[in-house]
């Protein structure tokens, strides 16, 4: 099934259960591929799927960052639901261990050996976990590793 099926599923879902915060969600994902697909003019691959579902939960934690920072967290909590919603169209997460394994690994291939070759390493590590992790977390992990 794909990610649009999968959204007009649960879409008609949350309409029956009448959960309105679900369903704004699906809404806005569906729209998000739905926008997508028309721009490229094919239907999505599986990694364009994650891009886009990639680039809408990373304006949700953005959001909900500026929330905090701002001391308002009755919106805070809102965009906390958001997050938990597209991360059920999420493919599975890399916990950090599994990420920085990969980044020791990825370092290795590369020869990196000072920060002068994170470019190098970026570029090499960043198709091995799209969607799979937190570009922060893996920035974070190479910066580290290259020190």
């Amino acid at each position: 099934m794909s990610l649009l099926e999968a959204l007009t599923n649960d879409m008609k879902t949350a309409m029956k259960a009448k959960d309105k915060a679900a369903l704004s969600v699906v809404r806005m994902l569906k729209a998000a591929v739905s926008n997508e697909q028309i721009k490229v003019g094919h239907d999505l691959t599986a990694e364009e799927e994650v891009a886009v579902l990639s680039r809408e939960l990373k304006q949700r934690v953005e959001e909900q960052e500026s929330y905090v920072a701002g001391g308002r967290e009755e919106l805070a909590e809102e965009i906390a639901q958001q997050i938990e919603v597209v991360k059920r169209y999420m493919p599975a997460q890399l916990d950090a261990a599994e990420v920085e394994a990969l980044v020791q690994e990825t370092i290795a291939e590369v020869g990196a050996t000072s920060k002068k070759d994170m470019g190098k390493v970026m570029g090499a590590l960043m198709p091995k976990v799209k969607g799979k992790a937190d570009g922060k977390l893996v920035k974070d992990l190479v910066q580290k590793h290259l020190d």
